[in-house]
């Protein structure tokens, strides 16, 4: 077994999955061309040895530690020249990591601590950034200009003792702390910055369409109160710059990131817009919009509002997933409000149980902040309307004063006007609920859950036909909610009391399909097969519905849905 002292660097591809799975061949071809004529070129330039590929990754072995630094910014250099103009999501961008340790040779491989270390330090490194080792760095950092930056000593999986770390820096950049000292703190709520789109048409003048699109989903988010939204001159004085989403992040003061571009090709355009937790490094979201341009702002509205619609509930659903994480003793107002709504999700019993709980110990912990009280109130009503609560009339009290308490609070947030509509609704009083969610999208017309809390208060005091137009709207606006089941099953009663039996009967069933679906998506089902005369079908389906909740009734049925139209 021979051993020796080597530099080593190991890439990787960032997001090399997610490219795949969007365009195989294209992705391939790309990368075989990046490696042919920059990044083998420069290896070999440098006098490195490329030990071995692996897929999206290479490792490469160097005599020198500076002529690994030197061929590490060279090709992070190149590739940022290579990816200008590229669309965000078709972007191939690599994390790099280097480390000087001793290794075992076999044959052409290498093995041991050192190749591990430098492995893991490659997944510490930013997209298109180099992270090297403390020993590295001792070795080299005064003989190159270039610019450091200490993350100090970093605990890697199966090395037994901690690492210190570096960013390495191209000549120019800011010296070592100043991206990362000066990083703004984090808001409590989710915080997003949304960058200019980048025109990727052949005519100039599409810039306006693509800063349009760019602008109008700043505007549309900034109507989320639970959201911290960056605005339009901070997010814009990025434009025409290549931006590592990290560094903009510490900048702004933002976890998430909205980037995107635009192609317009004669009459028709393709747009992408994306959405990343920068903090975490993590791409969430991504999608396409390929659309003909009859009209160019009935496009930009039409896209804007589809853009939205995904990004607020992904939005969401990070949040909720980032503050099941954490342990329970360190949650803040935010995050036990987060927490709670992740449980009210699985409407079962025992997490509505802990819902309740979550959300009163936000309430604790800042009596002031409004959506804890409406996600308290939105909590009970579900208690009440699921059979879970004991005490019916006492928690729909409660819910009406902690709705109530929510609006006093905040009366622009539309969150606090639909919870406060859902407690009305259950009370049957279903003018005073629509007009509620009326409010709400009035200050939001793109919040999803008010158009469905109005079309569920619609059918119920006779206005099914104007309720399915209200279901509509609510799953064009949010096709990913958390609430789509309801929507459905909601909607599935609206057709039955119209005799669309068939129709109701299939929207029951797709409710049924949706994930962490509750009673009322196996409700509609009996009574579309009952009312179609397929009785030995109902019966099956409402032994679907008691082993949901063995004492159903036609008791708990009235209590839970307070039709007031004979």
């Amino acid at each position: 077994m021979r051993r020796r002292l080597a530099a080593i660097l190991a890439a990787d591809v960032v997001g090399y999955s997610r490219l795949m799975g969007e365009d195989e061949a294209g992705t391939l071809a790309r990368l075989k061309a990046h490696r042919a004529e920059l990044i083998d070129p420069t290896i070999a330039a440098h006098d490195g040895r490329i030990v071995k590929l692996m897929g999206d990754g290479a490792l490469v072995e160097f005599a020198s530690v500076v002529a690994a630094f030197l061929c590490a910014v060279e090709i992070q250099k190149g590739m940022d020249g290579r990816n200008a103009g590229v669309a965000p999501d078709r972007r191939i961008e690599f994390r790099i990591g280097i480390n000087l340790g001793d290794v075992i040779v076999d044959g052409e491989d290498i093995y041991g601590d050192g190749v591990n270390v430098a492995a893991r330090l490659e997944g510490l490194a930013e997209p298109g950034g180099v992270c090297v080792s403390g020993t590295a760095y001792d070795t080299a950092h005064d003989k190159l200009d270039l610019a450091f930056e200490s993350m100090g000593e970093q605990r890697m999986k199966n090395i037994e003792r901690p690492v210190r770390a570096y960013r390495i820096r191209p000549p120019g950049a800011p010296a070592a702390g100043g991206e990362v000292a000066g990083r703004l703190e984090l808001p409590d709520k989710p915080s997003v910055a949304v960058l200019p789109f980048m025109n990727m048409s052949a005519d100039p003048d599409q810039e306006f369409f693509a800063d349009g699109i760019a602008e109008d989903i700043i505007t549309e988010l900034s109507k989320f109160h639970s959201l911290f939204v960056i605005a339009r001159n901070s997010s814009f004085a990025f434009k025409g710059r290549s931006v590592d989403v990290k560094g903009v992040s510490g900048k702004l003061g933002v976890r998430y990131i909205v980037e995107g571009s635009v192609r317009r090709a004669g009459n028709r355009v393709r747009i992408t817009a994306q959405l990343i937790d920068a903090v975490d490094d993590k791409h969430i979201w991504a999608d396409r919009y390929d659309r003909d341009l009859e009209d160019i702002f009935a496009v930009q509205d039409e896209v804007t509002g589809a853009i939205v619609s995904a990004i607020e509930p992904q939005l969401g659903s990070s949040e909720r997933q980032r503050a099941h994480r954490k342990p329970t003793e360190s949650l803040g107002a935010w995050e036990c409000y987060q927490r709670g709504l992740w449980h009210l999700y699985h409407y079962a019993a025992e997490d509505c149980a802990k819902a309740l709980d979550f959300l009163r110990r936000a309430i604790d912990l800042d009596p002031t902040f409004a959506p804890a009280h409406a996600g308290l109130a939105f909590a009970l009503y579900y208690s009440v309307v699921l059979g879970f609560s004991r005490d019916r009339e006492g928690d729909l009290a409660r819910a009406l004063e902690a709705g109530r308490a929510a609006v006093t609070l905040d009366e622009n947030d539309p969150f606090v006007h639909v919870a406060l509509g859902r407690v009305h609704t259950v009370r049957g009083e279903h003018d005073t609920a629509i007009a509620a969610c009326d409010r709400a999208i009035a200050l939001n017309p793109s919040y999803a859950s008010a158009h469905f809390g109005r079309a569920h208060s619609l059918w119920q005091c006779g206005r099914a036909a104007e309720a399915i137009a209200s279901h509509d709207e609510a799953m064009r606006l949010s096709p990913r909610d958390p609430l789509l089941w309801a929507f459905m099953a909601s909607k599935a009663i609206a057709l039955i009391l119209l005799g669309r039996h068939e129709e109701g009967l299939d929207w029951a069933r797709r409710a049924q399909r949706q994930p962490h679906t509750a009673i009322w998506a196996f409700m509609p089902e009996v009574s579309a097969l009952g009312l179609l005369g397929r009785i030995d079908e109902a019966r099956a389906a409402l032994d679907r519905v008691r082993r949901l909740k063995p004492d159903v009734s036609v008791a708990f049925v009235d209590q839970a849905l307070r039709i007031t139209d004979a």
